[in-house]
Parts: C-alpha cells; sequence; structure tokens
C-alpha cells in the first residue's frame, strides 16, 4: 500500500522548499512576481469591496504570507477563502521563507569570504596596504595607525599568504593568497589605488619580491618595506628609487642602551603613539618663505612646544639633516621631523611669522 496523502504532502513540501532556496535570484523573484499577480486574479474572481484594491490587497497579501495576519482585511466568500487556503498561504509563505532564507545564506557567505580572505577591494582607493602578517608584530602596526588620531584616517587592507582567517576584523579588510607577489592578491587587494603600503614578509626575499610586485602595479604610493639586511634593501632602492627601506636596528639599539643608559625607552617613546611624546613629520607648504633652520626651531617650540630634530628635502628622504646648523635653509617643499605630543596641523603654523 502507498503512503497516506497526509504523510506525503509535508515531504513534498520539504522538497519543494529545498528546490527553492537552490534557485537563483532572478528565477525566484520571477516566480514570486507569478504568484503575486496569480493571487490578486484569483481575488478579482473571488471576491469583491476593499480586498480587490490594489494597495489593500497587496497589504492584505504580505500580511498572510509573512503570517502576522492583522485580520483587518480578509476575504468574505468561501471561494475567496478557500483560493487563499490551498494558494496563497502555502505558496506565498514557502516562497517568503525561501527568499528569506536565501538571503540570509547570501549575507553569511560573503561574511564567510571577507574572513577567509576571498573578498574583492578592487574598488577601494587613498587606503592603506599591508603585505605580510607576522602576528602580534603586525598586530601593533595596525594598532600603532589606527592611534595615530591625526593623522588622515584610511582604510587598512591586510594581505597572508597564511592559511588563517582575518585576525583583526574589526579593525582590517583581508585579503589570502598563495604568495605577497601574486597579481591576483594584488588585484583584490586594490594595490593600485592605496596611498601606503607597507610590506613586511616572512623573510627578506618574500619583501622584496612584494614590494617590486606592489611598485610594478602602483607607481605614486609611498611604499614602505623592512628588512634583515640591508642587501635586500639596497636592492629594493635600486630598482624603486622611491621606496623607503628599513633594516633592522636591534644590535646598534643594543649596543647604544649599554653605553647610553635608557636609550632604548626613549627611542621606543618616539616611536610609539601610546608614549607621551612622538616623532612626527610635517611638510612646508609651496606658498611659505625660505626659513633658517635655527629660527624655525626657535618659533615651533615657542608656538607650538614642538621640538625639531631633522629636516629633508623631499618625503623620499632626500639631503635628509639632523640637528642641521642654525643658518641651514629650510626652502618650501621641505619635510620637518619633529618631537610632539600629538601630530601638528601644518594650517596652525604661520610661517611668514616664522621668518620674521
Amino acid at each position: 500500500m502507498g503512503m497516506p496523502i497526509a504523510i506525503q504532502l509535508p515531504r513534498v513540501l520539504k522538497t519543494l522548499y529545498a528546490h527553492f532556496t537552490r534557485l537563483a535570484w532572478d528565477v525566484l523573484l520571477l516566480l514570486i512576481a507569478a504568484h503575486v499577480l496569480v493571487s490578486y486574479a484569483g481575488m478579482r474572481l473571488f471576491e469583491t469591496g476593499e480586498i480587490t484594491e490594489r494597495v489593500a490587497f497587496w497589504y492584505y497579501y504580505m500580511t498572510t504570507i509573512t503570517t502576522i495576519g492583522y485580520g483587518d482585511i480578509a476575504p468574505k466568500s468561501a471561494g475567496g477563502r478557500l483560493f487563499t487556503t490551498l494558494w496563497i498561504m502555502p505558496g506565498g509563505i514557502m516562497l517568503f521563507t525561501a527568499s528569506l532564507a536565501k538571503f540570509i545564506q547570501f549575507i553569511a557567505t560573503r561574511w564567510r569570504k571577507r574572513m577567509r580572505g576571498e573578498a574583492d577591494y578592487s574598488y577601494l582607493e587613498h587606503h592603506i596596504l599591508i603585505l605580510g602578517w607576522q602576528g602580534l608584530r603586525t598586530r601593533r602596526m595596525v594598532e600603532e595607525i589606527i592611534a595615530d588620531t591625526g593623522a588622515v584616517q584610511r582604510e587598512i587592507v591586510l594581505c597572508s599568504t597564511k592559511d588563517i582567517e582575518n585576525p583583526m576584523p574589526d579593525a582590517v579588510k583581508f585579503v589570502r593568497d598563495k604568495a605577497l607577489s601574486d597579481a591576483s592578491l594584488h588585484r583584490r587587494a586594490g594595490s593600485a589605488g592605496a596611498d601606503v603600503i607597507m610590506v613586511l614578509g616572512h623573510d627578506d626575499n618574500d619583501t622584496l619580491a612584494a614590494a617590486l610586485a606592489a611598485s610594478s602595479v602602483n607607481k605614486h604610493a609611498h611604499l614602505v618595506a623592512h628588512f634583515e639586511q640591508q642587501s635586500f634593501a639596497d636592492l629594493l632602492v635600486a630598482h624603486c628609487p622611491r621606496a623607503e627601506t628599513m633594516v633592522s636596528l636591534s644590535t646598534e639599539m643594543m649596543v647604544r642602551a649599554a653605553l647610553d643608559p635608557g636609550s632604548s625607552r626613549v627611542h621606543r617613546d618616539l616611536l610609539s603613539v601610546a608614549g607621551g611624546q612622538n616623532n612626527f613629520s610635517l611638510r612646508v607648504p609651496a606658498d611659505a618663505p625660505v626659513l633658517r633652520y635655527g629660527q624655525l626651531l626657535h618659533f615651533m617650540k615657542q608656538q607650538h612646544n614642538v621640538t625639531l630634530i631633522a629636516v629633508a628635502d623631499d618625503t623620499a628622504g632626500s639631503g635628509l639633516r639632523p640637528n642641521a646648523a642654525g643658518d641651514a635653509e629650510v626652502k618650501p617643499g621641505a619635510v620637518l621631523y619633529y618631537i610632539a605630543a600629538r601630530r601638528l596641523d601644518p594650517d596652525r603654523v604661520r610661517w611668514r611669522e616664522a621668518g620674521a
């Protein structure tokens, strides 16, 4: 004997529901539109009065399929009630729940893609790109960027080759690929539109390859790379003169701390925005007069409680002069390096008064 219809019906409905949830959005929307139109035509066939008006019917349809059922508008005839029971309620509820489930699945899938580093951020511009995840070291970099409240706040995109999910989902966007030099990684990370690119690979070879790849797709970004060996830093600069390289100074810092006790604390405080005083940079505006370093040193300390420590010809650090002579010229476009509690707004500096 076959199974009773009452037992088979739930299975049929479950099967139909499973098929609905797997439908493409365009097909599902087409089915919803067809169900609404047939429902409206059927209601006009069996009913008269308010429920056949377009707005009133739409209100009745939505309250029915969402199971809210206010009851202020309802079919009056036996045919209308039967039509609602056999067509509007089962079909509408099934389509509504299928759409809701599909939407939740869509959101969850996008979130999982972002967490796994599979999302595409090629649309981003003026962001900060960090190539390489080195655990606590990279986490500290991100925290320092965010803590610098005086800097322009930009989106941060973190790239990694490690089999991990986004380690800082509240702070960064995440991209993962096979290698930091892969074209697909740089495309999805929006390397071409970044303003700042920071590279810290798992070794010097990885860092060099990633930095060269980034410089090939972005000719304007400020590129900073960290190396353990000077030879790799020199090789990057030879191919990309605008790059700013940093070589590990752990040995030099250890010697300085031994010969001048407390030096390590001074350097740590000046390099971290979490400290009391920090090392910042400031570009002299193009309309400023030619100034003398000594005049500017005195003016900045008196007017802004800022201590100048060096001056360079441009943002690449060309012609860097730490503790420059008092009569050294500071021309428009030069970059000043200073110590202060917070970043100084260039618009607050009265440059012409500094040269008076």
